[in-house]
């Protein structure tokens, strides 16, 4: 599938069983590089299951720790202390007890603001990859987990935002949140986001339906133009699901 190709939609039950697949799909992306791999992770309380299962005695064996590096796709600019820290959930709830530290990879938060904080994740990223110029034909990231915010957000690219439309950076710094938490940000672009084998998106939940009906109604929002130059799929229950299309499934 190419970037402006359509997301692949999968529809399961509940929350536990998008989970589930969720990671067996992760499981495939990393077994099917045989080197290093690495997987972005996002933020938010869409993933929170995923790692959950990810920690847990019969899914964290399976992962070759030693070959895969951990990234985020967004941060919000608080300690990492801070309940709010995106990464932080992350590797209180499976990193920490398993991956190897120098294979986790946080938007540090200690720099002077977003920008810089941004300035010093892009060059991270592009000292892992191995040059500052993105090839179609080389993905940065196996797999891509992203969510959709209740305005269209994704990462944290806002709609109305002059950071969507960045081509140029592979990191921006993000002022001031469009939704609650309204703290600064720090997000990977569009096309970094894209550099990748697989763009999974997580949807889950009734408050998900408002939003999952704008963007299968094709509007205009980061959540939508957010695309993988691989595959892309949108992983959403049954709850999330607008009526219309919940009666044909």
């Amino acid at each position: 599938m190419t970037a402006a190709g359509q997301p692949k939609l999968i529809v399961e039950a509940d929350a536990e069983a998008l989970a589930r697949t969720a990671a067996e799909r992760l499981m495939a992306r990393i077994a099917a590089n045989p080197g290093r791999s690495a997987i972005c992770l996002t933020g938010g309380s869409s993933p929170k299951k995923l790692y959950q299962l990810l920690g847990s005695e019969a899914w964290r064996g399976r992962i070759p720790w030693d070959r895969v590096h951990w990234f985020i796709g967004d941060e919000r600019f608080v300690p990492e202390s801070d309940p709010l820290n995106n990464m932080a959930v992350a590797r209180t709830t499976f990193l920490d007890s398993n991956a190897p530290p120098g294979h986790v990879h946080p938007i540090p938060t200690t720099a002077e603001n977003p920008d810089a904080s941004a300035a010093a994740y892009a060059r991270e990223l592009q000292a892992f990859y191995g040059a500052d110029r993105l090839d179609p034909a080389r993905p940065l990231f196996d797999v891509v987990l992203m969510g959709a915010g209740p305005d269209g957000h994704t990462a944290s690219l806002f709609p109305g935002y002059a950071e969507i439309e960045e081509t140029r950076r592979w990191v921006v710094g993000v002022a001031k949140a469009n939704v609650a938490p309204f703290v600064p940000r720090v997000s990977l672009t569009l096309p970094v986001l894209a550099s990748c084998r697989e763009m999974l998106f997580e949807i889950a939940g009734h408050d998900k339906r408002p939003i999952l009906t704008r963007l299968l109604n094709g509007e205009n929002l980061p959540a939508l133009r957010a695309r993988s130059n691989g595959e892309t799929v949108w992983l959403v229950d049954r709850a999330a699901l607008p009526e219309e299309i919940r009666g044909r499934r």
